[in-house]
């Protein structure tokens, strides 16, 4: 039962929602903020529970079922499940705002709100993730100058389609100003100087006078937003070096168990192409010059497998990674070699030579591909994951080795079992795609460019 007041002249947030809905959210969070200021302005009740990423908390089975992107903010609403900010914030005035001014239902004038929406999401805020967030999270430095060119680039476009504007997407103010509201509050927060962007400016100052609870929850979130990147900014104790390049199986596997392990890594990026595995300094510290390499506290060591055993068992909390059992614990390692010997070594024998010769290999090596993918089919019948029923290493040396198959074209999914794993894989693994996801995207690109 909801019932209605009169609450803004201005926009009409009249409805009160008198069934809790639950809001699974970090305070910190941008997007969670923009979810939690729409509701209390539409007065919808939120039943908030702050949700810890790195203890797991949105990977359970139950959280899983909400929403299988296991990300935040997730929106359960008495059963209906729904994750990404911007669909919550579309799917709140659909339902509680007792007129469409927010979300019109004119199609063209919602068609513009969209489109704002759509910008923030890939182009602004992406703009926050790819120049601050990641690389504040893996190295404790803000990112390379050309993320911070696309950044500017973006707010350049904001700024003109603020031109003879009062809002981002018409007369009247939308979600869209919410979305983007947070947005440039955040990357404010980061030290990016929005004053050189007047039409920007002027439109920020105005949406936070105009957004009710804008002081309230934005102000606290953002303290919390700060303080979360200063342990990163100021850390001592990264000590973890990887020597990488994205583009490699190995590489990514290593980045993806220290992302669910919590270690960070400072991020060394090494092109072996350019002979810079070559190096004394390089050839002192590994002889075999390959990568990935670590140097843990000045422990070194390379080979990606020998890395996952050793970060599984030094810095996880228990052992169902890489178990003590022997018996579990001999059926990971066969995985483990099961990969370098069969999976990875037909990658190696047929994709590998386009670097010396701009051709693929010999055909033989894709008969042997294939019979790798049989087996692995065969391993994961009526298993979740290739050494049993948890997750452990091999799964995140695998899964780097098949996503390297996939994107340049090797047919994953006529294997059903190895399709199955590959997404219950791609939707549990924390990190996923900003990791294995972007670091295939470029060993595309760097193939394309070969076989050109």
């Amino acid at each position: 039962m909801c019932d209605f007041i009169v609450f803004s002249p201005r926009v009409d947030f009249r409805t009160v929602c008198t069934m809790p809905i639950d809001l699974y959210y970090v305070l910190g969070s941008p997007p969670c903020r923009t979810v939690m200021m729409l509701a209390k302005d539409l007065k919808v009740d939120l039943n908030l529970k702050v949700t810890n990423l790195m203890a797991g908390d949105n990977k359970t089975p139950a959280y899983l079922k909400m929403n299988p992107q296991h990300a935040i903010p997730t929106l359960d609403d008495n059963g209906f499940g729904l994750g990404e900010s911007r669909a919550i914030l579309r799917y709140l005035v659909d339902k509680y705002a007792k007129n469409d001014s927010l979300y019109p239902k004119d199609v063209k004038k919602r068609a513009i709100v969209d489109q704002r929406l759509d910008f923030d999401a890939g182009h602004l805020y992406n703009g926050f993730v790819t120049y601050y967030l990641v690389p504040i999270l893996n190295t404790g430095k803000v990112g390379e100058k050309y993320w911070l060119d696309k950044l500017q680039e973006n707010f350049n476009i904001l700024n003109n389609i603020l031109e003879g504007e009062t809002w981002v997407a018409g007369n009247s103010i939308t979600i869209a100003d919410y979305a983007i509201a947070i947005t440039v509050s955040t990357v404010e927060l980061m030290g990016f100087d929005i004053s050189k962007y007047s039409n920007v400016t002027k439109w920020y100052a105005k949406v936070q006078k105009a957004i009710p609870s804008y002081k309230e929850i934005n102000d606290e979130g953002s303290k919390q937003l700060k303080e979360f990147f200063s342990q990163f900014q100021n850390s001592t104790n990264m000590t973890t070096v990887l020597y990488h390049a994205p583009r490699s199986a190995p590489c990514r596997a290593v980045r993806l168990l220290a992302r669910a392990l919590g270690v960070q890594l400072n991020l060394k990026p090494i092109e072996t192409l350019k002979g810079e595995t070559r190096t004394p300094e390089f050839l002192k510290m590994n002889p075999q010059h390959c990568i990935p390499t670590i140097v843990d506290n000045g422990y070194v060591l390379w080979e990606s497998h020998a890395i996952l055993g050793y970060l599984a068992d030094k810095y996880s909390k228990d052992d169902s990674l890489y178990p003590k059992d022997v018996n579990k614990r001999g059926l990971v390692n066969n995985r483990l070699f099961f990969d370098i010997g069969t999976l990875y070594a037909g990658f190696f024998g047929y994709y590998v030579p386009v670097l010396r010769t701009g051709k693929l290999g010999d055909p033989s090596f894709k008969t042997k591909i294939d019979e790798g993918f049989e087996l692995l089919n065969t391993f994961l019948e009526g298993e979740n994951w290739v050494a049993g029923s948890n997750l452990t290493i091999a799964d995140y040396s695998i899964v780097a080795t098949v996503a390297s198959f996939d994107v340049l074209g090797y047919e994953v999914n006529k294997w059903k079992n190895v399709s199955e794993w590959y997404k219950r894989a791609q939707q549990t693994m924390a990190g996923y795609d900003e990791i294995n996801g972007e670091g295939c995207r470029i060993l595309k690109q760097f193939f394309d460019q070969l076989l050109k």
